[in-house]
């Protein structure tokens, strides 16, 4: 889940102890409204969220962590849907990507993309290197729709460099690639 901050916000996270690096990373960050995401909560944060900005290449794509006050989120947000992506993609991934993502709509299912492609996609700042990995998050309601979403993906993996998990209900998440390897007995237990 993405966050924005209020500018009170941003003024209390400017003003902590940071290097000159994390600084201009943080200024750029709240200067143009941009989101953070929300990372493991931490017993130690007591009454804050804790929250992570994946710097890009820009700021040595620098992971810096943050924990705010709840009062200082403005607003919740989503990661972009996968359609989106497209124009991020190259002429000869655009095909098979719009054609994987009809599959997923007959699927019933929303995904949405995190990771280097979602966070180039919200700050059209340099978050991909060569190779970086398609990152996909689907809500799926149930072990069937999993099935088919996880075959899907997998039948598009070869020339998309798919990553990601499968969200099922209370916040269970599985890698779909596990999900595939635990339903076909080839591990015992997934994470």
């Amino acid at each position: 889940q993405l966050v924005r901050l209020t500018d009170a916000g941003w003024l209390r996270v400017l003003a902590g102890a940071w290097d000159a690096q994390a600084r201009a990373c943080l200024a750029h960050w709240a200067q143009h409204g941009l989101p953070l995401v929300v990372t493991r909560q931490r017993p130690q944060a007591e009454g804050a969220v804790c929250l992570g900005l994946p710097a890009p290449g820009r700021w040595a794509r620098r992971r810096i962590a943050l924990a705010v006050p709840q009062p200082d989120i403005a607003q919740r947000a989503a990661f972009p849907p996968a359609s989106a992506l497209a124009p991020l993609l190259s002429a000869v991934q655009r095909r098979p990507w719009r054609a994987l993502c009809g599959g997923l709509a007959a699927c019933g299912v929303a995904a949405r993309v995190y990771g280097s492609h979602g966070w180039q996609l919200l700050t059209g700042l340099d978050h991909l290197r060569p190779g970086s990995d398609i990152d996909l998050c689907i809500a799926v309601d149930g072990p069937a729709q999993a099935d088919a979403v996880a075959v899907l993906l997998q039948s598009w993996s070869d020339g998309l460099r798919l990553d990601g998990e499968l969200l099922f209900a209370g916040d269970r998440a599985v890698a779909w690639r596990e999900w595939l390897a635990w339903r076909a007995g080839r591990t015992a237990q997934v994470l």
